[in-house]
């Protein structure tokens, strides 16, 4: 199996720790160690040949400085940000132009699992599927809360693999009544986007579904033998529809083409500061602080003092303060969401 880790996020819903010159996946926001190298640590399994990682061209340095052992020629530069169908069918190109028909399995820079062998278990099970069935197979993860920051699955009935189940349907970012329903009914999962299929079934589906694409990702493979590959790659890329891989394919195939493996491995998507708060808070403290901070009759509070100066907080509830040389920011947990929309 070849491994792509979708490196290349600008992750401005956590601004100001992440920045456009150093995205939070090239940042120590949870451990000690950098977002992309817990990415790689838990793909271990696999020989550092067979992982690629895709990724802007002004993050290049940064992924060598942060992660120095990666192979360089399994860097999948893309020349503009468009979204993750383009660069998992970018990936999938090149891969099975080199590799016709290896497993390929995608994962995120900027995700946690607690449970590394429970992740690596799971995903070895959708290798076997995908290369057995040919079909387009997603680990999920088990709701644990009626989480409205991610995407469902509702489950349809059980294969006869053990954790194995056909799907019924996606489901956008629900509101929290739906998500309470989701949860308590205990037939949806979260969405993580662990995809594992093997690239010239994904390509299949491209043409089907996205022929356009389709066509210019094989234009730009068909490059990759000729004399300036990058000059095709430079051109056409950027024309590429900006769309998600669930939208462009998952959302179109028959739902008899997908299996989807159940797993609870302790996943979150560090995609705004409520994950980073549920992610690091132990035994429902009331506040989570990095830096030199103390707080006063405080609840549910993330407190970034990066600046080398003391934060004192008082009588707040459920508060982000976020203090850098880049910037301050202070909202509620709800509100922060919409720092885009300010930046």
């Amino acid at each position: 199996m070849k491994a792509v880790i979708l490196a290349g996020g600008g992750g401005t819903r956590l601004w100001p720790l992440s920045t456009a010159s150093r995205p939070k996946q090239y940042q120590k926001l949870v451990s000690d160690k950098f977002l992309i190298k817990e990415t790689l640590d838990r793909l271990d399994f696999l020989n550092p040949k067979d992982i690629y990682i895709s990724l802007s061209k002004n993050q290049v340095d940064l992924l060598l400085e942060t992660a120095p052992n990666i192979i360089p020629e399994n860097l999948i530069i893309e020349p503009a940000l468009r979204d993750t169908a383009s660069a998992i069918g970018l990936a999938a190109s090149a891969i099975e132009k080199n590799f016709p028909g290896e497993v390929m399995g995608v994962f995120y820079a900027d995700h946690l699992i607690a449970d590394k062998k429970e992740f690596q278990m799971k995903i070895l099970l959708a290798e076997k599927i995908a290369r057995e069935e040919n079909t387009l197979n997603i680990v999920e993860v088990v709701a644990k809360e009626p989480n409205t920051n991610y995407g469902y699955v509702e489950l349809a009935e059980e294969t006869e693999t053990k954790n194995v189940y056909n799907i019924k349907r996606f489901v956008e970012k629900p509101d929290l009544e739906k998500a309470k329903e989701f949860v308590a009914s205990g037939n949806f999962l979260w969405n993580t986007g662990f995809y594992v299929w093997k690239t010239n079934v994904l390509l299949e589906k491209f043409k089907i579904h996205k022929p356009e694409t389709y066509n210019k990702l094989k234009t730009i493979a068909d490059a990759l033998d000729g004399n300036d590959p990058e000059k095709i790659l430079n051109e056409i890329y950027p024309t590429l529809e900006k769309i998600s891989i669930d939208y462009a394919i998952m959302e179109k195939v028959d739902p008899k083409e997908i299996r989807i493996i159940k797993a609870d491995m302790g996943w979150s998507d560090i995609g705004n500061y409520k994950a980073i708060f549920d992610a690091l808070r132990k035994d429902n403290e009331k506040i989570v602080a990095k830096g030199d901070v103390k707080s006063l009759d405080c609840e549910n509070c993330l407190v970034y003092a990066y600046n080398n100066k003391p934060v004192r907080i008082l009588g707040l509830k459920n508060v982000v303060v976020a203090d850098t040389d880049e910037g301050l920011l202070v909202g509620d947990f709800e509100e922060v969401k919409k720092i885009k929309e300010i930046l």
